[in-house]
């Protein structure tokens, strides 16, 4: 019933205000459910996401520099120790080693592992702790290593200890230590 009709038909009763009020909440009301309707229908209708797109940032981070980490690992494991930390290296990659010596530049790091005790060395590591940044560029692992080599008299020598990477999303998409 539209508005005329109502002032028509308020005309013809005893409260003609009473029936135009009652009339126009109604039909206001009736407005409101269709904006609300509507409004369902097209929240909706908006394209469905996959599971990765619906995870923070930050959980696409995590998951990807762990598997980074496990993946530079495993390079150690197979291909050397220097070629792993050269690959896996941003270009402004920093590692501090023994003494607090900083080693900066991945040219630089390739060539502190690739002296005779690195090359017969091997390293294994896990990430225990994996973080990243709320928008998912950066990112850091923690957790312990284990090196393995052989001292100048050929007797075995085992370090123990806990490593800390700190990663940097890359252009491409791929994670590259910038602190190690």
């Amino acid at each position: 019933m539209t508005l005329n009709h109502c002032l028509v038909f308020a005309k013809h009763t005893n409260q003609p205000e009473l029936y135009i009020a009652k009339e126009f909440k109604q039909l206001i009301m009736k407005k409101q459910s269709i904006i609300l309707l509507m409004s369902a229908i097209l929240l909706s209708c908006s394209s469905p996401k996959s599971n990765n797109e619906n995870k923070p940032n930050n959980e696409n981070a995590k998951q990807e520099i762990e598997k980074a980490e496990k993946d530079f690992a495993q390079m150690a494991a197979d291909k050397g120790i220097a070629e792993a930390f050269y690959f896996f290296a941003d270009p402004t990659a920093t590692i501090k080693r023994k003494n607090d010596t900083l080693i900066h530049g991945k040219e630089a790091i390739k060539i502190f592992y690739s002296t005779p005790f690195y090359q017969k060395a091997t390293v294994k590591w896990s990430p225990d702790f994996v973080q990243a940044s709320e928008n998912g560029d950066l990112g850091y692992t923690y957790g312990k290593y284990v090196w393995s080599s052989t001292d100048s008299a050929g007797k075995p020598i085992t370090f123990n200890g806990v490593f800390h990477t700190v990663w940097k999303k890359q252009p491409d998409g791929s994670w590259k230590y910038v602190w190690d």
